[in-house]
Order: structure tokens, then sequence, then C-alpha cells
């Protein structure tokens, strides 16, 4: 055969399954949605198309005074309930959730912008699986955290909540069902961008008989999260989102008796060693970075590669690079979908201009045109960055990869630890020994070898330095909702 192959595409595969959409949504305030006291909505659009798909109320002061005064009537009643009635109802989420999982998943897909594939495979059943966890924990807090005269601990209260836009189901089973499992009331804040699917969640905590008053969710923009932050009858904050707001919030909270627990950014380092396997390694790269857009918190985003490996791993991140699919989050072969606002595509955008700037190699993904609607930017990796490039330091919170090189384990470590962030990292070797040994020195909540962004409700997530406090998931995460 002579000549060039033809390229070739798969057949698109969109997903069927419809989702009915209201044209506005209230508050979910004691059990039943409302509309907002001063009667003001936004319009919440899909980042794939820019369409519009539901107006979303705000909430106001007052709205937040509803919320919480309806979590501490509820207070009383939920935390005398029966350990194992507690659990009841999580197994009923959790149950539920998985019933409605392919609802859930196209819905967050419309709202979030992220592949289907992701939602459906990853999100909505770890959701699910955060539910069902906690529920187990119900009855065996007494044992797990023993009290002097044998009562069961004692939960916190009220907890704020208030959750990110780049997993907005999953986060929220992350925050409510460590909470209600231990007996608190919750008041939860999804980001003003994706508030879709916790709303579709108290659906769910409606049809499976929640008690008034024990969930409450308040939408809006920042404000309504500073109303949640400020209020003084709410025991507990608890929070995910930027490093720059997390700051803002534990200044706000110093000083009171609120409880505080943060998960913030993260510039975490993904470590491949020479004796890698090099082709497993590049996939967990493409995992750990180009997953939702690289808009996870513990994002894979600075690449460290042994100096004697480095052009291997970097000839082959660029042809897997090129096997990507850019397009329909709604279809199923799609990798990597749109970017969740203007907003964060302006900001990306300004840092890969940056990067070029600062003299910085760039290598994107360049096969087919983006669409001509919607937040879109191609997938792309930086050689011969320096630590002190801009990309190498910054958060970006989107599909860039900074790869630098190393030549001994002790600058692999020493250029993983030159960051603010403490959030995740990933070591890539064949030793199990040298593994364990690296893992030990680099300063991160959450260590992988040899894969990345492997999740479990079992297994503690959470940060140190500019990487926020506290865990969630596993006994250290019910620990915080615990007094």
């Amino acid at each position: 055969m002579t000549g060039s192959a033809a390229p070739w595409n798969y057949a698109p595969a969109p997903e069927s399954t419809k989702v009915e959409l209201k044209e506005r949504y209230g508050l979910y305030i004691d059990g039943s949605f409302r509309d907002p006291v001063a009667g003001q909505f936004f319009e919440t659009i899909n980042p794939a198309t820019e369409a519009p798909l539901a107006r979303i109320a705000i909430a106001d002061r007052q709205d937040v005074d509803n919320a919480v005064a309806a979590a501490r009537k509820a207070l009383k009643a939920w935390r005398r309930t029966p350990a194992i009635e507690r659990a009841k109802y999580l197994f009923r989420i959790a149950r539920r959730v998985q019933e409605r999982a392919r609802e859930l998943a196209v819905l967050e897909t419309m709202n979030n912008g992220k592949p289907i594939r992701e939602t459906r495979d990853e999100d909505v059943p770890l959701a699910a699986a955060h539910f069902f966890h906690h529920a187990g924990w119900c009855d065996k807090l007494r044992f797990a955290f023993p009290t002097r005269d044998g009562t069961p601990p004692a939960p916190v209260g009220v907890c704020g909540q208030i959750i990110p836009w780049n997993f907005p189901l999953l986060m929220a089973a992350w925050k409510i069902a460590p909470a209600l499992a231990c007996g608190n009331t919750v008041v939860l804040k999804p980001a003003e961008t994706t508030s879709l699917t916790a709303l579709r969640l108290a659906e769910i905590l409606q049809e499976i008989d929640l008690p008034p008053g024990v969930v409450n969710i308040v939408t809006g923009a920042g404000e309504t999260g500073k109303a949640i932050v400020a209020h003084g009858d709410i025991d507990k904050i608890a929070f995910t989102g930027s490093t720059e707001v997390g700051r803002s919030i534990a200044a706000s909270v110093a000083g009171t008796s609120k409880r505080l627990t943060l998960e913030l950014g993260g510039k975490s380092p993904n470590i491949i060693f020479a004796d890698a396997a090099i082709d497993q390694a590049i996939e967990g790269v493409v995992s750990a970075i180009w997953a939702n857009q690289g808009q996870v918190c513990c994002a894979g985003s600075r690449l460290l590669v042994e100096e004697s490996v480095a052009d291997e791993v970097i000839s082959k991140l660029h042809h897997r690079m090129r096997s990507l699919r850019v397009g329909d989050p709604l279809d199923k072969n799609t990798d990597v979908g749109a970017i969740n606002s203007r907003a964060q595509l302006d900001r990306v955008e300004r840092y890969i201009k940056c990067g070029v700037a600062e003299g910085a190699s760039y290598n994107a993904f360049t096969e087919g045109s983006l669409p001509k609607k919607g937040f879109w930017v191609r997938p792309c990796f930086f050689t011969g960055v320096q630590p002190a490039h801009t990309i190498a330091r910054e958060e970006i919170f989107g599909p860039v990869l900074a790869v630098m090189t190393f030549r001994t384990p002790d600058e692999a470590v020493a250029r993983a630890n030159n960051t603010m962030y403490g959030l995740s990292a990933g070591v890539w070797t064949s030793r199990g020994s040298k593994a364990y040994e690296i893992a030990k020195q680099i300063k991160a909540g959450v260590i992988w070898c040899n894969t990345f962004n492997q999740f479990d409700p079992a297994a503690p997530f959470g940060g140190y330095r500019e990487s926020g406090f506290g865990r969630e998931g596993g006994r250290a995460g019910l620990a915080a909702y615990l007094a």
C-alpha cells in the first residue's frame, strides 16, 4: 500500500436519554421548593452550546435565614433519630441515585460540559457509593469515636456547605452523606453555574421522605455563599473551591466558634521515573490532566519526567494526545468536553498565552476544528518549562500540562514540593520500595502510585498548606462532623 492512509473518525454516538427540565427552579427549604423572597432568578446555560437550560433562584440573606432556621428546627429530631433509621434514609438516597443514574449523568453533562462517559461511569456511581458507604457508618460511630459514658458521639449541629462547579453531584454527596450519617442538618449551596443536579437531588430527598429541614439547598452566587459563612446560627462550614475564596472564608470564620474544613486548589506533580511502565504512565498522565478538561483540584498539572526517558515520554504523550476526541459532551466517544464558563475559558487562555510568552514550547491537540458555539480550548502541554514559569506555579484549572525534567530522585522530590499547594501527587515506577520512599517525602494529602485520580468513599481525601485542611471520606472525614 502506498501513500498516506486517509484519516478516519468514530461515528457519532449521541446520548439518547432525554431529561425533563422545568422553566425555573426555586429554593429547597424545609422539605419543599419555594420562590426566593426577593423573587430574583438567573439563567443557567449549557457550556457546550451556550443554550439556556433553566432559570435558577437567587437566595438572599432572608432566604439563608429561613434555610438555617429550618435546619435548626429539624436538628433536635434528626440527631435523636436512631442510627439504623438514619442509615435507611441514606440507603434510600443511594438506591434512588442509582435508579436515576442515566438521567443524572445527562443533566450533569448538560450543565457542566464534561463528557457523558465521565458523568455516567465515574461521577454518578461514586456519588451513590458515598451515600452507601456513610449509611453503613451510622450505627458504628460509637465504636469508631468512643465517648467516656458509652453514648454515641454528638453531631456538630447545623452545617453550611459550599461546593464547586467541577463535580456538582459528587461534591454534594461528599458533603451531605457524612453530615447526615453523624446526625447533623445541612444548608448546601451549589455553584452558580451548575445547580441543576443538586436541585434534582433535592427531588430525590422528597421522594424518599427525608424529614423536612434536614437538608436545605439554596442557590445563588458569591453573596449567597457569604451569607452562609457569616450566619451566626451555623455550627460548621465546609467549603470546596479556590484557595483565594478559602482564605476569605477562613478570615471570616476566625474568632468564631464555627468549625471549618477547606478543600482548596492544587498544582499536583506527576512523577515518571525511567523504570516505570511508560505506556501505562502515559495513560495515567492523560487521566490526570485531561479528564474533566483539567478542571480538577487534584489534576496532575505538573509532569516531572526523568531526563533519560523524557524524549520517549514526550513523543508518546504527543501521539496519545492526537487520539483525543474534543467535542459534544453528550457523544459517548468524546474524551474532552467544554470548559464550564466563559470566565474560566478566558482564564485558561490567559495562562496559555503566558506560557508561550515566558518561553515554554506549546504543544496542542490540532485535529479538526472546535465547535463554533460554547466554551472550548484545545488540550495542550508545554515543554521546556522552568520552575519559575507561571504555568508551573499557579493553578490553571484547565487542560494545560507543564512538563519538566529531573535527573535524581532528590531533585524530583524537590521539584514536586516546590509549590504552595499540597493536595495530591502521582509516582510512576516499577519498584515498590522506590514508590514508598518517594511518597514519604512528598508534601501532599493524597499520593497515588502507578495510577492517578482513583477515589473511594472509604479513603480520606484532603490537602496541606494552601490546599486546605480537614479530610473528606472514610473515618477521618466523619470526625469533622462530630463534636
